[in-house]
């Protein structure tokens, strides 16, 4: 008898059979329903029955050996394409993947009672905090029911954002890595591409088709105990029949029939009866599969438990090259820093905790952290619309509402003409919550048809909780919120753009023009086509106007895109009755919190300023945006968004040159930067001469918006303010502050061919050491800058040590302010000396600096010589009073909130002391008088400082 091991070489094809041993009889195989089977022998003696017995042994072991390499394939090309991450998770660096970032979601056991019962009741804490509801893991759907039988069928349900998608992916990965023993094979279906074939195929040929590696493994499914797990991924795009005259039986897995048939008789037990079955749909299909057919209904909850929101953050906001760069120990503490708010505030924000009890909201909040504070590039390679639009596009995916309806409506397309109403009803009414009244006026006041019914019943049950959910503000439980702030914004600036708020002899016209167009100006052609799409009452109407055809529509239409531009520059503009933060900071604080005392519940809302609205109308019409909302229902044309931008653009100039406060400038710039049109931008950034940004935080990100859009420009700007740019001392200094990071873009910008700022200001900003190396570069290649203000910047000694080497280099600077910076004589007299010798230069400020007496009678004796330099010290010159006595002053005044009170009053004690034995040292009374009346300058200033009054 040969030896199994021996047999198995024997049959392997590709081997020819030793010489000199007794060769197996030819065997023709046929590979049959069940099994593979040999049927007849070309030849050969009889065999006797030990020898068929070595035989199946030795094609068992071949059969194993096969099939086992097969699944070895299939999992390392699973893993391959499960684990690739979409272009969104990109910009996260490459150390994303789902096995470093997941976190399983909430899943509980349901029924089809509970999923087919209304709910009472829509508030956050009545669906996720139900003890009856058993929590289980998605290692245990497949354990025996309550009645002790073997689960086979599964339904995982979940709304829009709960994650299901992700979760079915992380369960593949699992597999493929061998985390998930139960099942020997598992094959993904994406009920999406089964929707687009009708064509009949057989269950084993739609398997080799998508997974060519497989076919050696197909031919064991049924007729083995190979334990087999189907995924059936979002069965809401199929329509299944499950009425034996709509889908026949069907029980062979060579059979070719329409592959919603295969679905069906799969879930039927019919086909592969032994094989498990996982599908995952929204709430509205789960009625589509009959309940004999499901062993277990799960419905993913999504982050129910606020630990869970805080592991995602940290895990996704701590990864290496999150921030995109490679030194990982530089960034460690700003991230740590962010998790840590972002922690706080979902401890005391509970509308933010209810906001990320959706997976993809927790997405969307380290999207924007990311791009808040990670940019380091200019310009940055991503906008907030643009981070929207993606959004939708990795939850929608051009997704239709309902695949049973005829009208085949886009899910977004749905979203925008519904949920957009409200939004901008919101808007335009300065209104962040509504009543149950205001969503019936928005969502059924057109409703009509049974068609229309069920298209909101769908929404209700599988869209409406991801962007609406109750508010859990004390006294205002009963109202509805969108579930992130600027959510509402987007959404009324996408109903907007759309057109949807036109008028409807606005959409008529644009029809009826497109008509009339494509057949002639006949008046009965018109009406016979028109009628079938226009309201009765309308009718009357057209008659009074087909004698204006086409022109008359032409202008109709065009007004709507008038009212677009309109709407655009107004909302831009529109002048408030109290001080707002920039849009950025509002980001900001509404995802991170603001530390300090909690808002008193009836004080107004700081989200309800609604900057964001114009800001998201500019970006949806950039091109990267429109190709987006296209792939998602969402059709923007060309010259739409051209005639849109060309009626906007007079008014956004004539309002730009009226001078803006600093943050609604910074959201002015933003706009700008957010509409991505580089023509449109240079003509609206032309007319700025002056760019006051002074006291607005501005992070790496702002500098880089403000270097992308003056870079769009000949750079005509005269004057750059960015003093006092570090104002919020709750926030962490690295995280809000003009820092050495911000130098590299201003660096960036002085250095453009292009430049002519001629008076920078970057006072009171922590520029430091690494700062003042990124400006000296710029200082010794930029040809436009005059007068530069380093003011309180804590450059230190080597920090101007680095200025004054380049300082030479450069040949039109007049005026160098280095106050408040630490200097000691050694740095002062040095960057002096640099200043004697230069081409321009002939002032510097070297006030509020640690200068002894020495080193000031060293200063004051290089102005004095023929071509000294104006150092300004003290305010004293000798024993005269300095010309710049007032303005030193001025500068102290201007600057206080932002400095060191105690060292103000140090400094302000030496110069009344200077002052005093200055005035005693002279003998002209006119000298003395001055004295006298600066000292007293100062003494008002001591003392209003000493009383907490300055």
């Amino acid at each position: 008898m040969l030896h199994p091991h021996r047999c198995c070489r024997q049959l392997l094809p590709q081997e020819d059979p030793p010489r000199g041993r007794h060769l197996l009889p030819q065997v023709q195989w046929d590979v049959g329903a069940n099994s593979l089977s040999c049927v007849r022998y070309k030849g050969g003696a009889q065999e006797n029955r030990a020898q068929r017995s070595s035989s199946h042994h030795g094609l068992d072991h071949l059969r194993n050996v096969a099939s086992s390499d097969a699944i070895k394939k299939h999992q390392k090309s699973l893993s391959a394409w499960f684990s690739n991450q979409p272009n969104e998770e990109r910009q996260f660096g490459p150390s994303f993947s789902l096995d470093a970032v997941h976190v399983d979601p909430v899943i509980r056991e349901s029924s089809l009672e509970q999923i087919l019962k209304p709910s009472p009741d829509l508030t956050i804490q009545h669906q996720l905090q139900q003890p009856c509801r058993q929590v289980i893991s998605l290692q245990n759907l497949f354990d025996v029911d309550a009645c002790g039988r073997q689960v086979k069928n599964v339904v995982l349900y979940g709304t829009v954002g709960t994650g299901k998608s992700t979760l079915i992916k992380k369960m593949v990965v699992d597999w493929c890595h061998g985390l998930l023993p139960r099942f020997e094979l598992v094959i993904p279906f994406s009920c999406e591409d089964l929707s687009h074939s009708h064509v009949p195929i057989s269950l084993r040929r739609l398997i080799t088709k998508k997974y060519q590696h497989l076919r050696d493994v197909v031919p064991l499914l049924g007729s083995s105990n190979l334990k087999v797990l189907f995924i059936l991924n979002g069965l809401e795009r199929l329509n299944l029949d499950f009425r034996l005259a709509g889908t026949e039986l069907c029980c062979d897995a060579n059979e070719p029939v329409p592959p919603s048939a295969i679905v069906v008789n799969l879930l039927r037990k019919y086909l592969l009866p032994e094989a498990s079955i996982i599908v995952t749909t929204r709430p509205s299909a789960v009625r589509r599969i009959p309940g004999k057919y499901v062993g277990r209904y799960a419905e993913i909850c999504g982050f129910s438990d606020t630990n869970l929101q805080k592991l995602y953050f940290q895990l996704r906001l701590s990864q290496p090259g999150c921030d995109g760069e490679n030194n990982v120990a530089s960034r460690s503490g700003e991230q740590d820093n962010l998790v840590e708010m972002l922690s706080r505030n979902l401890e005391r924000q509970n509308q933010i905790a209810a906001a990320c009890f959706l997976p993809s909201y927790c997405w969307l909040v380290c999207t924007t952290l990311h791009f808040l504070y990670f940019t380091r590039t200019a310009p940055p390679s991503q906008t907030l619309s643009g981070i929207y639009t993606s959004f939708l596009r990795l939850n929608f995916s051009g997704e239709v509402l309902d695949s049973t309806d005829p009208t085949k409506i886009s899910m977004m397309k749905y979203v925008a003409k519904t949920v957009g109403k409200l939004a901008h009803e919101g808007v335009m009414s300065r209104k962040t919550s509504f009543t149950e009244e205001d969503l019936q006026q928005c969502f059924e006041v057109e409703m009509k048809t049974e068609s229309e019914l069920n298209q909101l019943e769908v929404f209700r049950s599988d869209v409406f909780r991801f962007f609406l959910t109750p508010c859990v503000q004390p006294g205002k439980e009963h109202t509805f919120v969108f579930t992130i702030p600027a959510m509402q914004e987007y959404l009324a600036a996408l109903y907007v753009v759309l057109g949807e708020k036109k008028t409807l002899v606005q959409k008529v016209g644009k029809e009826v023009s497109e008509i009339i167009g494509k057949v002639s100006e006949d008046a009965a052609v018109v009406l016979s086509i028109v009628s079938k799409v226009l309201p009765l009452r309308f009718l009357p109407v057209l008659f009074n106007l087909l004698k204006m055809f086409p022109r008359f529509f032409s202008r109709l239409s065009g007004k709507g895109r008038d009212t677009i531009a309109r709407t655009m520059a107004e909302e831009l503009f529109k002048e408030e009755d109290y001080y707002n933060d920039d849009v950025l900071d509002q980001i900001n604080s509404s995802i991170l919190g603001v530390e300090g005392p909690m808002r008193h519940p009836d004080e107004a809302a700081d989200d309800e300023v609604f900057e964001l609205f114009p800001i998201f109308m500019g970006g949806i019409l950039s091109r990267r945006n429109r190709a987006i909302l296209e792939q998602l229902g969402c059709s923007i044309k060309n010259l739409a968004a051209f005639e849109i931008a060309k009626a906007m653009k007079k008014t956004v100039i004539r309002n730009s040159r009226k001078g803006l406060p600093p943050s609604e400038l910074m959201d002015y710039l933003f706009f700008l930067h957010e509409f991505q049109n580089e023509r449109f931008t240079a003509e609206a950034v032309r007319s700025l001469r002056t760019v006051n940004l002074s006291s607005v935080k501005m992070t790496p990100l702002k500098c880089s918006v403000l270097a992308s859009v003056m870079g769009s420009t000949s750079h005509e700007v005269e004057e750059l303010n960015l003093t006092s740019c570090n104002l919020d001392t709750s926030i962490p200094p690295a995280l809000n502050s003009l820092g050495p990071d911000a130098c590299k873009e201003i660096r960036d910008l002085l250095l453009h061919d292009k430049c002519a700022v001629s008076n920078l200001r970057l006072g009171n900003n922590p520029i430091g050491e690494q700062g003042a190396q990124y400006l000296a570069e710029a200082l010794a290649g930029n040809r436009s800058l005059t007068h530069l203000s380093l003011l309180h910047t804590a450059l230190g000694d080597r920090g101007v040590e680095l200025i004054a080497q380049q300082l030479a280099e450069n040949q039109q600077l007049q005026e160098l302010n280095l106050g408040y910076n630490s200097l000691t004589d050694t740095a002062a007299l040095r960057v002096v000396e640099v200043a004697k010798k230069h081409v321009t230069l002939d002032k510097v400020h070297l006030y509020f600096n640690d200068i002894s007496e020495d080193g000031k009678r060293a200063l004051d004796s290089l102005r004095m010589d023929r071509d000294g330099v104006r150092a300004l010290v003290f305010l004293t010159a000798g024993t005269d009073v300095s010309d710049y006595w007032s303005s030193i002053l001025n500068v102290v005044h201007k600057n206080l909130p932002f400095w060191d009170r105690e060292r103000v009053r140090q400094h302000l004690t030496i110069i009344l002391q200077d002052l005093e034995s200055s005035r005693r040292q002279t003998v002209n009374p006119w000298r003395k008088a001055k004295f006298l009346r600066v000292e007293s300058e100062v003494k008002k200033m001591l003392g209003k400082l000493q009383h907490g009054t300055l």
